[in-house]
């Protein structure tokens, strides 16, 4: 545990005007306050405020947010509030205090929902102060570091899901590629152990296959630019086995296949230097075709800067060569906090780095319920990068796989919904077209929008989708009003009376109920009957005996289906029967549509199953269905793979035990292609989604004798 006399030596020696009174102060402060108090490894609860301020200092940040640090625990776990954080401390340090702590737990509230409260008031916080992020960073990177103490298994995983989802994607955005690695991997090791240490070994035998492989690239490296007269420092290392992880699952290869395990970083004096060295890599050693990026000439979002090309480099391996200045290195592993080193202390408000927090501030205001937002926002963080110019030329960054809807939604909300088509490289394009890099984008504009359920297949950041989610939800409130009054007035009719919307008004404080508006709502979306709501105003008239209940509910179907909105499984008329297509074989997290057939109920099918087009079901009959994993009973669905395997013995065997591991279950096994080397195998297991079944498919890749898979 660092003393503190230590902590103040080391924010000393990269700060000579550190605040040293006040930082002495906050030490004594908080140890007295955490006084008795330990952790779950037995530690002194104290060890953890200090190594979390130990960590900020090797940033190199200023006092007030080590001091903030010190104290991060003080107000949710102690005696003190932050009226004391303010009489001692001042109002900078309370407020900064005071975004870290979380807020008291809502009674009645499930622990989705307090999380996602404690991340709006987070980032809400953060908008004001960058520093209460790298505080709360610092903080969950030290809790990763101790969760071996932890004995709830479960607890652990929940907390390593929480770090790989929202804490790991922050720290990249903040371009602080160290903490994110670290947190990455210390979360992949709770959540994925078996999988961490398959490619462990994997590694492990690459090692000892090709021993000091990486010792023996670097002297390569080192005597060729040395041959050249380049001022230089370089360094090599394996790629952790979450990166590795993520590669396989994302180009769908295998760990044979990858070609960057090994990584080598170049470092020069300037950016002149580092594209002369590129070129000169580039004359002595085979470049890899569409493995260059350029992040000097366009820095990634999170101020990222380097050079990355990948070579046959030597001994004839596939190597990644990363090359930068010495600054843009201190950035790289620092990200923006390597502004504090610099004495270049950002605004959030200000600067390109920090857009996306006002992107996320933007789906604040556009979610209704703070779970939607933390969805949202986990779309707007953890994605790979897209870059697309305006008209004008201004560079916007798009997560991979963004369409035009979501570059509208990102200049503003405005031209999102008046977006009626798109120009894409001067040419007109549909609005399902996938951006690519360089891609110069012209949102064409009309006076009445066309948005429709439709633009939620149509955009995937978080901005977007909770802005069209909000407009469907107003649109959708205002269709429940109109057919509410409508289903008011018709039973009025059918009661034979006469309708008066004043003397409706009367009866509204009996249903507790204060607009009117309301009342038509709670009306059209079926929560209150309208013979109830006559009943109350007449209650000595006997009324007609009709079904109402049935009328109502039909007319809510019809309006549905005329508003074509997704259908939830929840939503389904009790007792109705439901089947899954064998053609596909959907599953909860696929797209999927249905529709009703005659005497068998509702048969759901991918969006783009072949079989759906053959089907004679009408157009306006298919609905999109949205899936709700409370509220089916189903906790096992088929899946079909494909999976490509050596022809050796022991390999079936093998197969079922890494599909057994992964907690699936073979339901059904065909063997399609046999030779000498491999043989062709359609399997289908019992998964319970779409993560479960990337699971199975990555899990299988690393194994030895499987040379592919893929789902059928």
């Amino acid at each position: 545990m660092l003393r503190q006399v230590e902590l103040l030596e080391k924010v000393k020696s990269y700060d000579p005007q550190v605040e040293e009174v006040l930082l002495n102060k906050a030490y004594v402060f908080s140890m007295r306050a955490h006084g008795s108090q330990t952790r779950a490894s037995g530690d002194p609860y104290f060890s953890h405020p200090l190594e979390v301020a130990g960590i900020l200092a090797d940033h190199k940040f200023d006092s007030r947010t080590i001091i903030t640090a010190l104290l991060h625990d003080v107000v949710e776990d102690t005696n003190f509030n932050l009226v004391d954080i303010k009489e001692n401390f001042g109002e900078e340090i309370s407020l900064l205090v005071d975004g870290v702590t979380k807020l008291s737990k809502l009674e009645g509230r499930s622990d989705k929902f307090n999380q996602a409260e404690n991340f709006r008031k987070l980032l809400l916080a953060t908008s004001k102060d960058i520093r209460v992020l790298f505080v709360k960073l610092a903080d969950r990177l030290h809790n990763m570091r101790t969760l071996n103490f932890i004995e709830d298994e479960n607890k652990k995983k929940r907390i390593s899901f929480e770090t790989l989802e929202i804490y790991s994607p922050l720290a990249e955005r903040l371009g602080m590629d160290e903490i994110r690695k670290e947190l990455d991997d210390l979360s992949f090791k709770i959540t994925e152990p078996e999988l961490r240490e398959s490619i462990m070994q994997r590694l492990s035998m690459l090692r000892q296959q090709d021993e000091d492989v990486v010792d023996k690239i670097l002297k390569n490296i080192k005597e060729f630019l040395i041959k050249n007269k380049i001022l230089f420092k370089v360094f090599g290392r394996e790629k952790t086995p979450y990166s590795i992880w993520k590669k396989m699952k994302i180009k769908s290869v295998n760990f044979s296949q990858l070609s960057d395990i090994m990584a080598f970083t170049i470092l020069v004096n300037d950016v002149k230097t580092c594209y002369s060295v590129l070129g000169l890599l580039h004359q002595d050693y085979s470049y890899v075709p569409g493995r260059f990026k350029d992040y000097i000439s366009t820095p990634k979002p999170n101020g990222y800067q380097s050079i990355h090309t990948t070579l046959i480099g030597p001994l004839n391996q596939r190597i990644e060569i990363q090359i930068r200045s010495f600054e843009m290195n201190e950035k790289a592993e620092f990200g923006v906090a390597a502004h504090w080193i610099y004495k270049d202390k950002l605004n959030p408000k200000d600067g390109k780095q920090y857009r996306w927090i006002r992107q996320i501030l933007d789906i604040i205001d556009q979610s209704n319920e703070p779970e939607e937002f933390l969805e949202h926002t986990k779309m707007q963080m953890y994605t790979d990068q897209v870059f697309v110019f305006s008209p004008k030329g201004d560079l916007v960054a798009l997560p991979k796989g963004a369409m035009p809807l979501d570059f509208a939604f990102s200049v503003h909300s405005d031209v999102g919904y008046s977006c009626v088509g798109v120009k894409i490289n001067n040419s007109i394009k549909p609005l399902y077209t996938k951006l690519k890099n360089g891609d110069q984008v012209e949102i064409i504009c009309g006076e009445d929008n066309s948005l429709s359920p439709e633009w939620l297949n149509l955009s995937i950041t978080g901005k977007a989708r909770a802005c069209i989610k909000r407009f469907l939800q107003i649109k959708e409130d205002d269709d429940f009003k109109k057919l509410g009054k409508e289903i008011l007035i018709n039973q009025f009719k059918s009661q034979k009376m006469r309708y008066s919307e004043r003397n409706v008004k009367t009866i509204l404080e009996k249903f507790k109920i204060k607009d009117i508006d309301d009342l038509f709502k709670a009306i059209g979306n079926g929560q209150i009957s309208p013979v109830k709501i006559i009943s109350s105003m007449f209650p000595e008239k006997k009324l007609l005996n009709k079904n109402d209940k049935i009328i109502l509910l039909n007319k809510i179907r019809e309006k549905k289906e005329l508003t074509n909105l997704p259908l939830n499984l929840k939503g389904l008329t009790p007792g109705m029967s439901i089947h899954f297509a064998n053609c596909c074989n959907p599953i909860p997290g696929d797209r999927a549509v249905a529709f009703i057939v005659e005497d068998k109920g509702l048969i759901v099918h991918l969006n783009m199953c072949e079989e759906l087009k053959k089907e004679k079901a009408s157009k306006s009959k298919i609905m999109e269905v949205s899936w709700e994993k409370l509220f089916y009973k189903k906790k096992e669905f088929a899946a079909k793979i494909s999976v490509l395997i050596k022809n050796k013995i022991g390999a079936l065997g093998v197969l079922s035990s890494i599909i057994a591991k992964s907690l699936s279950n073979i339901r059904n096994l065909k063997i399609t292609e046999r030779n000498n080397d491999f043989f062709r195998i359609y399997i289908d297991i019992d998964v319970k989604n779409k993560n479960h079944l990337s699971k199975v498919i990555v899990s299988l890749r690393t194994s030895d004798f499987v040379e592919s898979v893929s789902r059928v």
